[in-house]
């Protein structure tokens, strides 16, 4: 009698083999619940967060309309300062995400982790979608709370922009655990680059101030930022466009900081395991 195929075997032994798709799915969920439980846990760490936001939004953002950022009008320098301090959101959380990854680095339980059999972008992936849930939570309570104050609400441009802040803010925690894994075991590395890279990135994108009160060194050194363009597809859609071509630069730009973000974050993860 001729022997059992290898596939056969395989087939008998340990069943049909799930899709690679429904896997890299369940990889995301499984990391994704491990890392939002605690702050499902501890809601009160993340309102604590919102404490600058908020600040800015009800003692910083009525004074806008008296320099001029969005046309002058009061309602349209809400539509302006929102998104703005969405923007801000994303670039002090997702981006300092690599903090909680560096000490479990530094603990040894993200060793646990890479000697699993989840996938390394899942990996990623899943702590991005964390950081950017807490920053959805975030952004709905500031919007709700900028409509008493003049802010008008365009559901579908809103949708839209958030969605374009879930692009970006995946690549920059992508980024930031990438930041977190080259500066183990000391972390002076992640601590350094991260002050450094924030206050500029935010500074330069006329996220808080336009950006056309700046000297033209400014304004140019701004126009290749590309949190620059977020912000500003961020106000258009806000304000509820969808035909002008600042979307279009700002989902490009979006998609470019995610792409790089997983793509070599994934490297760096592969690579802590040897391969």
């Amino acid at each position: 009698m001729a022997a059992p195929s290898l596939s056969a075997t395989t087939a008998a032994g340990s069943g049909p083999a799930r899709p690679a798709a429904a896997s890299f799915v369940r990889d995301v969920a499984t990391v994704y619940t491990r890392e939002v439980t605690p702050s499902v846990r501890d809601p009160l760490g993340m309102l604590f967060t919102m404490g600058q936001p908020l600040l800015l939004l009800f003692f910083f953002g009525p004074l806008l309309g008296g320099v001029g950022a969005g046309g002058g009008a009061a309602g349209g320098s809400w539509q302006w300062f929102v998104p703005g301090v969405l923007v801000m959101l994303c670039l002090f959380g997702p981006m300092m995400a690599g903090y909680n990854l560096l000490v479990e680095l530094l603990g040894g339980a993200m060793e646990r982790m890479l000697v699993s059999p989840l996938n390394r972008t899942a990996m990623l992936i899943g702590r991005a979608l964390k950081e950017f849930s807490v920053l959805l939570v975030q952004a709905v309570l500031i919007v709700l709370l900028a409509i008493p104050l003049g802010f008008e609400l365009y559901p579908l441009g809103v949708l839209a922009g958030l969605l374009l802040l879930a692009v970006f803010g995946v690549g920059l925690g992508a980024l930031s655990f990438l930041l977190a894994m080259v500066s183990a075991p000391s972390g002076e590395l992640f601590y350094g680059v991260t002050q450094l890279a924030v206050f500029p990135l935010m500074l330069l994108s006329g996220v808080l101030l336009p950006m056309d009160f700046g000297p033209q060194w400014l304004q140019t050194v701004a126009a290749v930022n590309p949190v620059t363009h977020i912000a500003e597809a961020m106000r258009t859609l806000f304000a509820g466009s969808f035909t002008d071509p600042a979307i279009g630069w700002g989902a490009l730009s979006a998609a470019a900081v995610a792409a790089l973000g997983l793509t070599f974050g994934t490297r760096a993860m592969r690579r802590g395991v040897g391969v």
